[in-house]
C-alpha cells in the first residue's frame, strides 16, 4: 500500500503525522464540553400561563382552551397536552421529529402573542418556551436558611442577593425560588363608615391609584443648564396611606383613615419550603438553552462562594443538590475503565506476544486513535456525555486489533529470513485486505447506527460516529505507524523469555496457553471424529425395541441415497449433539429475551430521589402542609436519608408537595437505591390518609 511504502522509506514524516494527530486530540478535548446525553431536542414546546385567583375550570375556559386552538394552527403538530390547575395553566405542544423546533418555537410564541389580548386582565404574561429536554429540569438545588430571621427578612435577602448573583452566573437561565414572604400593605374598609360617608369601593380604590405615583411632569431650563422635573408621590411608610384624601364633602377632606384601617401585613403564602423541617427559601437553578451542565455547576459553585460573603451572620446558604457533580463522576468512571481496559489489552498483547517492542508497537495504537478521534467529537459537535464515552469503551478492544494482525504478520515475515523493511512492506501488503475488510465490516455495523430513525436515533448517532471514526483511525495507524516501527526498531530473537523477572512469567503463560491448545484439540478431534451412537436397543428377553425410531431422512439428504429410508433406530454424532446444543441454546434465548424488561435509559444510583405528593383538589395550603409534615415524619426513620428538601405548592398547584431527598454515598449505605425506593413507597403506603405519590 502507497501510504505503507511512505511511511516506512519517511519515518520521520510518519511520525510528525502521529504527533500531529495527538496535539489536534489533545487540544479538542480540552474544549470539549461534558454533558450526561447527547445535545437531543424533542421537538416539544411547553407554554405556563399563570392566572391568580382562578380556579382550575376557569384557568381551563379563559387559558387552556383558547391557547389549544390557536396552536394547533402551527404545522407540524403530532399532539396538544395541557393541564389546568389553581391558578396556573400548563400546554405542552409535540412536533413531528423532521420539524424545525426553533422555527415552530417562534410560530408558537407569535400565536400566543395573537391572542394574549383576549385574556383576562389578571392574566400575567406567557412563558413560551422549548421543552422535552435537560432544560425543564434544576441543574442545582440551593436552600437558604437564618436564625434570627423572619421568613420576610429572609425572602428580602434571597430575593436581593442571592437571586440575583445566581442570575449573572453565565448559562443560567432562571432562578426560582419557593417558600417566599411578600410585604403587603392592606387597606380593610370598614361597611359602616364607608356608607355613612356616602361613599364607595371604587372612590377609594381610585384614591389610592391616584395617590401611590411617580410622574414626570417636563423640563426646566436656562441658559446654561436643564433639569428633569419628577414627581414623586410614592408613599414610603404604610401609616401615610391613613392621610390620602379619598373626597371631599362640603368642602372638607375625608381621609382613608376615617373609613379604613391600614396593615403591614404578608401576602397570603402560596408555597412553603423546609429543608430538614427548618423553614427555608429554596433556589431552583436551570440552565439557558444550550449552556453546559457542568460549566454552569462550576460557576454556580463560585458564585455561592461569593455570595455566601455578603450574608450576615447567622445565615447560611446551603448546596443541597448539583446535577453537574453526578455528571463529572459518571464520566470519570466511564474514563478510569477506559483506561483500565487500555492497559489490560495492553498486558494481554504482552503475554501473547512475549515482546516489550510488539507490545509497544501494536500498543501505541490505542492513544494515538483515542485521542486522535477527540478531532471529530470537535468537529461534529459532539460532547464528553454518555454515548461517546460508551462508544471509546467499546471500541477498546476492536482499536488495537488491526495492529496485531499487521504485526504478527510482519514478524511471520521477518522469521522467514527477511530483512526488516522488506518483512515490513511485505508483511502488510499481504494481510492489507484482510484488515481492510475486517476494519469496514465494523463501519458498515455502526454507521448505519448513526443514521436510526426516531428520538433513539438521534442518541445513538454520536455513538455511531465515534466508533467509525475511531476503528477507522486505528486503521490508519495500523497502516502507517506500525510498519515503520517494525521496520526501525528491531526485536531481539527471543523477546522478553530469557529476560530475569519476565522470563518466567511469560514461559509459564506459554505453559498454560499449551495445556489450553491441547485441551481444545481433544475436543475439537472429538468433535469432527466419526463415532455415531445408536439412541435405542432391544430388549433381550422381551424382544421390543426401546428407543428414539429414525427413517433415515438425514443420511439420505446427505448421501442422495433413498436406500437409507427405512425404519430404525436413530443415531447421533458429536457433531449432532453440538448442534443439538447449540439449537437448544438459541431456542431458549428467545422466550428469556421477552422476559428481559425494556426502557428508555439504564437505572442508575444518583444518591438522589424525589417523592411527589398530591392532595385532592380544592386542598388549602396548610391542609397539604399538615400532611406533608406526616410524610416527613416518615422519611426520618430511614437513615440512609441525609436531608429532606420540602415544597409545598413549589409546582403551580397548592395541592401539590415534593420531597427531594439526598441520600448519603453510596458506600456509606447498604441498600441500593431503587432498594430504599422500594422501602419508602412501603413505608409511605402505611400513613392514615395518605396523599396519592408518585
Amino acid at each position: 500500500m502507497w501510504m505503507t511504502r511512505v511511511s516506512i522509506n519517511h519515518p520521520v514524516f510518519a511520525t510528525m503525522v502521529m504527533v500531529a494527530l495527538t496535539v489536534l486530540g489533545l487540544f479538542s478535548y480540552a474544549k470539549l464540553g461534558v454533558e450526561a446525553m447527547p445535545d437531543v431536542r424533542p421537538p416539544l414546546v411547553s407554554i405556563q400561563v399563570r392566572y391568580p385567583g382562578a380556579s382550575p375550570e376557569q384557568v381551563e375556559n379563559d387559558l387552556a382552551k383558547p391557547i389549544e386552538n390557536a396552536v394547533n394552527t402551527v404545522a407540524g403538530v403530532k399532539r396538544i397536552l395541557s393541564a389546568s390547575y389553581e391558578g396556573i395553566s400548563f400546554s405542552w405542544i409535540e412536533f413531528r421529529l423532521d420539524v424545525d423546533t426553533d422555527r415552530v418555537t417562534q410560530e408558537v410564541r407569535d400565536k400566543i402573542a395573537q391572542i394574549r389580548a383576549g385574556f383576562p386582565r389578571d392574566v400575567k404574561d406567557p412563558v413560551v418556551q422549548r421543552g422535552g429536554d435537560e432544560n425543564d429540569e434544576p441543574v442545582a438545588f440551593y436552600a437558604l436558611l437564618g436564625s434570627g430571621l423572619s421568613q420576610r427578612q429572609l425572602t428580602t435577602l434571597g430575593e436581593q442577593v442571592v437571586q440575583k448573583g445566581f442570575e449573572r452566573v453565565s448559562g443560567v437561565g432562571r432562578v426560582s425560588l419557593a417558600g417566599t414572604v411578600t410585604r403587603e400593605i392592606q387597606v380593610r374598609v370598614d361597611p359602616g363608615r364607608l356608607t355613612a360617608f356616602g361613599l364607595t369601593v371604587d372612590q377609594v380604590v381610585t384614591a389610592l391609584r391616584n395617590a401611590n405615583v411617580s410622574v414626570p411632569v417636563g423640563t426646566i431650563s436656562n441658559n446654561t443648564v436643564e433639569a428633569i422635573v419628577r414627581v414623586d408621590g410614592r408613599i414610603e411608610e404604610p401609616a401615610n396611606f391613613g392621610k390620602i384624601i379619598v373626597a371631599r364633602k362640603s368642602g372638607a377632606p375625608i381621609l382613608l383613615s376615617q373609613v379604613a384601617e391600614v396593615f403591614d401585613t404578608e401576602r397570603e403564602r402560596n408555597s412553603i419550603a423546609r429543608i430538614n423541617g427548618v423553614p427555608a427559601i429554596s433556589f431552583y437553578v436551570f440552565k439557558a438553552q444550550d449552556a453546559n451542565i457542568v460549566q454552569v455547576g462550576d460557576s454556580l459553585k463560585v458564585a455561592a462562594g461569593d455570595i455566601r460573603k455578603l450574608l450576615p451572620a447567622g445565615t447560611e446558604l446551603k448546596l443541597l443538590r448539583s446535577t453537574s457533580d453526578f455528571v463529572k463522576g459518571a464520566v470519570n468512571n466511564v474514563k478510569i475503565t477506559i483506561v483500565e481496559g487500555a492497559l489490560l489489552t495492553v498486558l494481554i498483547v504482552f503475554l501473547f506476544l512475549g515482546s516489550w517492542r510488539s507490545t509497544v508497537i501494536t500498543g501505541l495504537t490505542l492513544p494515538i486513535a483515542v485521542i486522535a478521534t477527540f478531532i471529530s467529537l470537535r468537529v461534529f459537535g459532539f460532547t464528553l456525555n454518555y454515548m461517546t464515552m460508551m462508544a471509546l469503551s467499546l471500541t477498546i478492544g476492536l482499536l488495537i486489533d488491526d495492529a496485531i494482525v499487521v504485526r504478527e504478520n510482519i514478524v511471520r515475515h521477518i522469521h522467514m529470513g527477511k530483512d526488516h523493511y522488506t518483512a515490513a512492506r511485505e508483511g502488510t501488503d499481504e494481510i492489507g485486505l484482510a484488515v481492510l475488510a475486517t476494519t469496514f465490516s465494523i463501519v458498515a455495523v455502526f454507521v448505519p447506527i448513526a443514521f436510526m430513525g426516531g428520538i433513539v436515533g438521534k442518541f445513538f448517532y454520536p455513538f455511531g460516529i465515534t466508533v467509525a471514526v475511531a476503528v477507522l483511525v486505528s486503521l490508519f495507524v495500523s497502516f502507517t505507524l506500525d510498519p515503520m516501527l517494525s521496520a526501525v526498531w528491531r526485536d531481539p530473537p527471543r523477546g522478553m523469555h530469557d529476560a530475569r523477572f519476565v522470563g518466567p512469567v511469560l514461559r509459564g503463560f506459554d505453559r498454560f496457553m499449551n495445556r489450553v491448545h491441547a485441551i481444545y484439540g481433544r475436543l475439537l478431534g472429538w468433535v469432527l471424529s466419526q463415532r455415531r451412537w445408536t439412541l435405542g436397543t432391544t430388549v433381550p428377553k422381551l424382544n421390543v425395541p426401546v428407543g428414539v425410531p429414525s427413517i433415515g431422512v438425514w443420511r439420505a439428504l446427505r448421501t442422495l441415497d433413498a436406500r437409507h429410508l427405512k425404519p430404525r433406530f436413530a443415531t447421533i454424532s458429536p457433531r449432532g449433539i453440538t448442534l443439538w446444543v447449540a439449537a437448544l441454546s438459541f431456542a431458549l434465548a428467545i422466550p428469556i429475551a421477552g422476559v428481559v424488561g425494556t426502557e428508555m435509559m439504564p437505572e442508575s444510583d444518583e444518591s438522589f430521589t424525589s417523592v411527589r405528593l398530591t392532595m385532592p383538589v380544592g386542598s388549602s395550603l396548610e391542609y397539604a402542609d399538615e400532611r406533608v409534615k406526616r410524610v416527613e415524619q416518615a422519611l426520618r426513620e430511614f437513615k440512609e436519608i441525609d436531608s429532606i428538601d420540602t415544597g409545598i405548592g413549589t409546582e403551580g398547584a397548592k395541592n401539590t408537595g415534593r420531597l427531594n431527598l439526598k441520600l448519603v454515598p453510596r458506600s456509606e449505605r447498604d441498600r441500593s437505591q431503587k432498594k430504599l425506593e422500594q422501602a419508602i413507597r412501603q413505608r409511605l403506603a402505611a400513613i392514615p390518609g395518605r396523599p396519592r405519590r408518585r
